[in-house]
């Protein structure tokens, strides 16, 4: 009997559309030398790839503020383009790639004002 639990258990895990979408967006995005958003080092210029899932204008401070959520199937992360409130080619489903250093604001990882480059992936 444990050996069936263990092979539903197997099954149920290769079977999750989430998790066989995230170990591909990993796969697209973390291979040849690039750092997934988990592994990224805080305070540290990295460059990092992934899929914009969404984008929000919200003020900052009295001024507008595009913000867009970074996915590479490792991890989320919060990109804060200050006094836009949009630009384009950066549209959910978008594939990017941004360098910046990484903050935590409000226990949440967050990079103000990245260098960013359109990916066509």
């Amino acid at each position: 009997m444990p050996e069936k639990s263990r092979l539903r258990r197997s099954i149920s895990k290769w079977a999750n559309p989430d998790t066989g979408y995230a170990r591909d967006m990993r796969a697209t995005y973390v291979g040849s030398g690039n750092v997934c958003i988990a592994d990224a080092p805080d305070r540290e210029l990295v460059t990092l790839r992934g899929t914009i899932r969404t984008i929000t204008v919200r003020p900052r401070g009295g001024v507008p503020a595009l913000e867009a959520e970074l996915y590479d199937g490792s991890g989320v992360l919060t990109i804060v383009w200050l006094g836009r409130r949009q630009i384009a080619g950066i549209d959910p489903g978008r594939s990017v790639q941004v360098r910046a250093r990484i903050g935590v604001h409000d226990g949440h990882r967050i990079i103000y004002n990245p260098r960013y480059e359109l990916l066509s992936t």
